[in-house]
């Protein structure tokens, strides 16, 4: 029987496939032309010497044999993640590129803090942002297109992808306050006849505030939508609608629209999510660090701003 050694590219772009569902998307991730992304997958195909993709419709499914050679993919992936980090930890200089993803309101208060923070502590270190939802950071971050990614979950709706292969730390508790115009209100179920502004459907932002409206006994009436926080203040601010808005909105202003003082479910929680076989890579490891730098930041501001306006 002859052996064949796999092609590490070509396993990486199966890898990207099992992640992807599509090969234009692969190709576009690759930066390669979708009939070059079909050679490489046929030319793994005879290394192997079984099928890997089978027709489900216009797209392409992995066949069990492609599963497995996925799973062991993966293994040999996180390690040379452990050995880029072994490497970086015995440079005594803190040099390279970080690429970041982070949801609206993290990517405007808490990312510039730690780029400020980097350049003075750090200029070294370069920081390529992204402003990103966790459902697609996440895949990406498992893709090896990002190194770290600031994300928020919501009470009910834990994160879900590739538990296995990331490792999450928390950053803060956000809470997340009900703004009114009116200030004669004093509690949700008083808003069942107000209109609102929330997140998309499907988002776990307008899941999880729509869930507590039910529990409230009522169906919000949801006039707005927009994936935009800073949309959402606005319309909260002029009267136009209820919104919940979090207090990292909060790190460099003070708000002009009363807010409620939150229950304690009224809250969502910011994370930062990396590869595990990454997690003591020096570069992950400093930015880290500058971002609970930035979150201590934004809490001392947060507090000062909301000093006098619950009610």
């Amino acid at each position: 029987m002859r052996e064949h050694m796999y092609n590490l590219r070509r396993l990486e772009v199966l890898c990207e496939l099992k992640h992807r569902g599509t090969l234009a998307a692969v190709a576009a991730a690759m930066s390669y032309s979708p009939s070059a992304v079909s050679q490489q997958l046929t030319l793994l195909e005879s290394e192997v010497g079984a099928s890997l993709l089978e027709r489900d419709g216009r797209r392409v499914r992995l066949t069990p044999q492609a599963e497995i050679l996925v799973a062991h993919t993966k293994t040999v992936l996180q390690q040379l993640d452990r050995a880029r980090t072994e490497i970086a930890a015995s440079l005594h200089e803190r040099t390279g590129t970080l690429r970041v993803a982070a949801f609206q309101t993290a990517m405007l208060t808490l990312v510039p803090a730690v780029l400020t923070w980097l350049r003075a502590a750090h200029p070294g270190i370069r920081i390529e942002a992204t402003q990103a939802e966790p459902d697609t950071a996440l895949p990406a971050l498992l893709a090896r297109d990002l190194d770290l990614v600031v994300d928020e979950t919501f009470p009910g709706h834990p994160h879900l992808t590739g538990e296995a292969e990331l490792s999450h730390h928390v950053l803060r508790e956000d809470l997340m306050r009900l703004a009114v115009r009116d200030t004669a209100v004093r509690s949700l179920p008083e808003l069942a006849r107000h209109p609102w502004v929330m997140e998309p459907l499907g988002t776990p932002a307008r899941q999880w505030a729509e869930s507590l409206c039910h529990a409230a006994g009522f169906e919000p009436d949801v006039a707005f939508e927009s994936a935009d926080m800073l949309v959402h203040a606005r319309l909260a601010t002029q009267g136009h609608a209820v919104a919940f808005l979090p207090d990292l909105l909060w790190a460099d202003n003070a708000p002009d629209v009363p807010l409620l003082q939150p229950e304690r479910v009224h809250r969502r929680t910011i994370w930062v999510t990396l590869r595990a076989a990454s997690a003591d890579h020096p570069l992950v490891r400093t930015v880290l660090s500058g971002l609970r730098h930035a979150a201590e930041q934004a809490e001392e501001a947060i507090s000062r701003h909301l000093g006098n306006n619950n009610q």
